[in-house]
């Protein structure tokens, strides 16, 4: 199996990423930008800008018939998946595999209810910094994507194939054999550096260094251990340590997603983050009050702006 035709749905910090990456290696009517009339007209009028580069990339209406693609990178925000879902339908065929880049641990399973699990890798994005202002995105580490089957064992056709995609593309990539606990670890990651840094209105700076930031970040996080434990998930004190060297290396003046969301005045992800670790409480009857404090935190300034 080779993968020659490509389609990203999403032109957020990671559609752009991952674009440009492609767009610079592979032939342009090879690579598709799916979306609805209106978004590509606005991509056409507005440009996409990448590390102050203006990118050309070939546009595909929703509707259009086109071959089906061999790699769907879905690239929204959890809010917009579902529609994406519909959008990607002309190019899903019998061999199409499908990579969410999304945040949270539940995106997988929701395109997989659609399009069903032998369409699916798990993947987690990791250790990027790049930050999205109107059309235009900048980063200093791109970071990498590790992936791996659904189900552990040796690696499948469709996860060798993508594998010898990535080293070809020269993207940065690691397979892991035991992705449930990568994508409950980035998961992890997410609920205390995304919601701390924007509750404290700061940027990676704000919890790279000792105080009372990074104390609240890492209590957020230790009370996801506990819930993974209770999913049957082995995370530890290693783990949070592990994820803590991740963004480490950081641009300090970088900034999260949800701190972009939350200047930029738009709805974030709270629920996808403290929303699942307080419904994963009520169902194991395990305490999260740091995180039920984060919750009515980004609540609160979420309804401060949109309300207006």
């Amino acid at each position: 199996m080779t993968i020659k035709n490509v389609t990203i749905v999403g032109l957020g910090a990671l559609g752009i990423l991952y674009a440009g990456s492609l767009a610079d290696r592979m032939p342009k009517e090879n690579l598709r930008i799916v979306a609805d009339r209106n978004r590509i007209k606005g991509y056409r009028e507005k440009g996409i800008i990448r590390n102050g580069r203006a990118m050309d990339l070939h546009y595909v209406h929703t509707e259009d018939p086109c071959e089906p693609a061999d790699l769907i990178l879905i690239t929204v925000k959890y809010e917009g998946l579902e529609k994406a879902l519909k959008v990607i339908r002309n190019h899903v065929g019998p061999d199409t595999i499908i990579l969410s880049l999304l945040n949270g641990i539940r995106s997988e399973s929701d395109i997989a209810a659609v399009y069903g699990w032998d369409k699916v890798l798990y993947c987690v994005a990791q250790g990027m910094d790049a930050v999205k202002e109107g059309n235009a995105l900048t980063f200093t580490r791109r970071g990498l994507l590790c992936i791996g089957d659904v189900e552990q064992g040796p690696a499948s056709e469709k996860l060798t194939a993508v594998l010898d995609f990535f080293e070809k593309m020269e993207i940065p990539y690691m397979a892991d054999p035991d992705m449930k606990k990568r994508m409950w670890g980035k998961f992890m990651l997410n609920v205390g550096v995304n919601q701390t840094v924007a509750v404290y209105k700061g940027d990676y700076g704000t919890v790279q260094q000792p105080g009372e930031a990074r104390d609240i970040m890492i209590a957020a996080m230790r009370e996801v251990l506990l819930l993974a434990a209770a999913e049957g998930v082995n995370l530890g004190e290693e783990d949070i340590e592990y994820w803590l060297s991740v963004i480490a290396p950081l641009n300090p003046a970088g900034k999260p997603s949800m701190r972009q969301d939350t200047e930029a005045k738009r709805k974030t992800e709270v629920e996808l983050f403290s929303g699942t670790v307080l419904e994963l409480s009520k169902k194991h009857g395990i305490p999260a009050p740091v995180n039920e404090m984060l919750n009515i935190r980004i609540r609160a300034m979420e309804d401060g702006y949109l309300q207006k």
